[in-house]
C-alpha cells in the first residue's frame, strides 16, 4: 500500500487511508485510500484481492461512481480481464481506470 502511496503523491496532495479505521467516506463507503485537493475529494481508490472482485463489490464500486467521484481500482494482474468483464456487465467500464498489482516473494 505504501508504494501505492508514493506513486499517488505525485498527482495529489492529499492522501487519506481507510485500511486501519474509518476516516473518509465517499459515497457512503469507505474506500482503502482517498484522494483528495484542498479538501475536495477527486478520486477513490480500492485494492482488491481475487476474492474481493465480486458482483457485490461491483455495487459498491457503482455507487462511488454514481456520486461522481474517480473510482481506481487495483487488482491482481490475473484477475485484470475478470475484473474488466464484471466492469462490462455493470457498465461501468468507462468510467472505472484499472491498475494492476503483482506480489513478488523472495524466500531465503
Amino acid at each position: 500500500m505504501e508504494s501505492l502511496k508514493v506513486k499517488l503523491r505525485t498527482q495529489y496532495k492529499e492522501i487519506t487511508e481507510n485500511i486501519t479505521g474509518k476516516n473518509r467516506a465517499v459515497a457512503e463507503f469507505w474506500p482503502d485510500l482517498v484522494l483528495s485537493e484542498h479538501g475536495f475529494v477527486l478520486a477513490a481508490v480500492e485494492v482488491e484481492t481475487e476474492g474481493t472482485i465480486t458482483e457485490e463489490s461491483a455495487k459498491k464500486w457503482k455507487a462511488i461512481v454514481e456520486s461522481g467521484t474517480k473510482l481506481i481500482l487495483m487488482v491482481p494482474a490475473a484477475v485484470k480481464k475478470k475484473t474488466t468483464e464484471l466492469l462490462w456487465e455493470e457498465g461501468l467500464a468507462d468510467k472505472v481506470s484499472v491498475g494492476t498489482y503483482e506480489l513478488k516473494i523472495n524466500m531465503p
